[in-house]
């Protein structure tokens, strides 16, 4: 991995970005919207992946990086369950399901394999040097 200045720059927020746009975008459709409930918690859960990503990276050390990256794949798999209950109520179909669990799947993978490099790593990050 190359050195990352900005967190705007890691393919996973990138991707995070991305994904809370589509669950936004589903999120105000049809029953959908109506459901206050489900639709924030899914809103807010989306959000944390990229918001736990981004202040993990501006702590600058890679054991708090690491913490923060372990909720926000947490947070990933909140939004797993809560899309099985937008299946279950019918308020998305099957393929926007599948979609949207592909997407988090990949995402929740890579934030794995972000803190599978941090742990092996010897750079502790930029507040150490």
């Amino acid at each position: 991995m190359g050195t990352v200045k900005r967190f705007e720059d890691l393919d996973v927020w990138q991707k995070a970005r991305v994904f809370t746009k589509r669950i936004y975008e589903i999120s105000r459709e049809g029953v959908f919207a109506k459901d206050y409930g489900l639709r924030d918690q899914i809103c807010k859960s989306s959000v944390s992946i990229m918001a736990n990503i981004a202040e993990g990276f501006e702590r600058a050390g890679n054991r708090e990086f690491i913490q923060f990256l372990a909720v926000a794949k947490g947070s990933a798999g909140e939004v797993r369950s809560h899309i099985f209950v937008a299946l279950d109520q019918n308020y998305i179909d099957q393929q926007t399901f599948d979609d949207l669990y592909a997407s988090v799947t990949e995402i929740s993978s890579m934030i794995a394999g972000l803190i599978s490099y941090l742990t092996k790593t010897s750079m502790k990050g930029v507040k150490f040097k």
